[in-house]
């Protein structure tokens, strides 16, 4: 089954489930009660932390959420943050969701000396409700933006021409 987040980024090809993490979790969890999926592909945009460049297109199974006041020693977490469908992360790219959008690009090293490239609000949480209903998972993104002060323009600007792009990826 395919995915998307909903609202302002759907595609005629995916059932949207929420844009962030908790519209995933609760709309997630019902579709995957409901259809019993046997996998799960969610497709959306991700703004780069540095390395990726707009318009790339990137596969993978593993997320974080990890947020930025963890790098600056503002906050920690007692629970697992990471999440994967696969069992060797080493040459996966991450991807990071929070329900904030990265907008301080000296963050972007941060996250990169963790293997972690791409920021998308949702998909930590798509994995963790496939994990739960013991459901194979992955991922596809389109780079829209930067992580940095002009994230949000950048992503408006982008965001038409990057799902027409990956929407070309996905059906061929």
């Amino acid at each position: 089954m395919i995915i998307c987040a909903g609202k302002t980024e759907q595609f005629d090809f995916a059932v949207p489930v929420g844009v962030g993490m908790l519209e995933v979790t609760m709309n997630l969890t019902r579709l995957c009660m409901a259809e019993k999926p046997k996998f799960l592909l969610f497709v959306g945009t991700a703004g780069s932390y540095g390395e990726k460049k707009i318009f790339d297109i990137v596969e993978s199974k593993t997320a974080a959420n990890i947020e930025n006041s963890f790098f600056t020693g503002g906050s920690y977490t007692p629970i697992d943050n990471v999440v994967s469908s696969v069992e060797d992360v080493s040459r996966e790219t991450l991807v990071n969701s929070s329900n904030y959008i990265t907008t301080d690009k000296t963050l972007g090293k941060h996250y990169m000396a963790q293997n972690i490239h791409l920021e998308n609000m949702e998909y930590f949480a798509v994995l963790k409700v496939a994990q739960s209903f013991g459901i194979s998972a992955g991922g596809v993104f389109i780079v829209t933006n930067y992580c940095d002060e002009n994230a949000h323009e950048d992503f408006l600007k982008n965001q038409k021409e990057a799902m027409e792009k990956l929407s070309a990826y996905i059906k061929k």
